[in-house]
Parts: structure tokens; C-alpha cells; sequence
């Protein structure tokens, strides 16, 4: 088995480019973080299109993730776990949002300031929630030309 020198120096630059894309992946992923997030929680009627890694935004900025989403079976809700940035301080009034980036573009999770002078801690749950409309249902009831009832 003969090494090449060419042979070589590709097989460094590829491996050297897979960490690249490995390293890249964990960050928009958010996994390289580590201790620096906060979670809250949040229940919504209608989370479509949001899943986990799910962007979370303030005035447009990511200020985290989703980390988790799953049925409560009691309520019929889903129930989601964000992570938010240290350093970003939520007020305890605010709202969360299932947004779209347009209509083709993908959802997410935005954060609606209140005006509270208190913040929400480590593990607080929003209350305040608005789940994603369907664009389909929109249409059928534009189409229909009824109220929905």
C-alpha cells in the first residue's frame, strides 16, 4: 500500500472539513452551550411546524431553543421546554408565539416582552401562549366565506 503525498494531504483537508461541519452542527443545534441557558415552559393549543431546535426570538434575535416538546394527555396541550440565553431577562408577563417567517418559511417560537419589572426565573412556565394558525384552515374558511360556525 503506497502512500501518496496528494492522497495524503485530501484526506487530512476532508477529515479537517468533517470536524468543521461537526463542530457547526453542534452550535446550531445549541449542544456546545453547555451551562449557559436557562429552560422555561410553555403550553400550547397548536405547535405545528415547531420542533425540537426550533429557533426561540426576541425582536427578531435567537435568544434560544426549543429543547423539548411532547402531548400532555391530560389537557390535550403541548407542552414544550425552551432554553434561553443567560443574560436575556424575560418579564414574568410575557407571551410566547408561534410565528411564521412568511409563507413559505419555517416557524418559530417568539418571545413577546411584557411590561413586568419582575423576570422569569430558572424553570418558570409562560403563561401566556398563542399557538400556530393553519394556514389550510385559513384558506377553507376564506373559500367558504363562513365565520367557522
Amino acid at each position: 500500500m503506497s502512500q501518496n503525498p496528494t492522497e495524503v494531504v485530501v484526506g487530512g483537508v476532508v477529515l479537517a472539513a468533517a470536524i468543521g461541519f461537526a463542530i457547526f452542527a453542534s452550535q446550531a443545534a445549541g449542544l456546545s452551550r453547555g451551562g449557559s441557558d436557562y429552560p422555561l415552559s410553555a403550553s400550547f393549543r397548536s405547535i405545528e411546524g415547531v420542533n425540537v431546535g426550533t429557533d426561540v426570538r426576541l425582536a427578531g434575535v435567537k435568544v434560544g431553543t426549543v429543547t423539548e416538546v411532547g402531548l400532555n394527555a391530560e389537557t390535550f396541550r403541548a407542552d414544550t421546554t425552551i432554553s434561553i440565553s443567560n443574560g436575556v431577562e424575560i418579564p414574568d408577563d410575557s407571551a410566547a408565539v408561534i410565528a411564521s417567517e412568511g409563507l413559505l418559511g419555517g416557524n418559530f417560537v417568539e418571545i413577546v416582552p411584557g411590561g413586568s419589572p419582575f423576570g422569569l426565573e430558572p424553570g418558570d412556565e409562560i403563561l401566556d401562549t398563542q399557538g400556530s394558525v393553519s394556514l389550510i384552515s385559513l384558506l377553507l374558511k376564506f373559500v367558504s366565506g363562513g365565520d367557522g360556525s
